[in-house]
């Protein structure tokens, strides 16, 4: 099965290795036909501590590193500029 690969913003960088995504989504309400943001905060491993607040990451599942961290940031540098 394909991994994901989801697009979001870091909105912390204070951990070693570690930055915080969020990520956002948008969909059609099912009865009131409006679009809604949903969004959700996901924790990254970024070995080389690369990754600064407000830079746009795309983040891929991975085998589990720690406690919370599920995720793993992918290091191309189209995302990030």
């Amino acid at each position: 099965m394909p991994k994901r690969i989801l697009q979001g913003r870091v909105t912390s960088d204070k951990n070693e290795q570690t930055v915080t995504v969020l990520v956002e989504r948008r969909f059609k309400h099912a009865l009131l036909h409006k679009t809604v943001r949903s969004s959700k905060k996901y924790r990254a491993h970024d070995a080389e501590n690369k990754f600064k607040v407000g830079d746009i990451v795309r983040i891929t599942e991975c085998a589990p590193i720690s406690k919370t961290k599920r995720w793993t940031v992918l290091l191309d540098e189209t995302a990030s500029a």
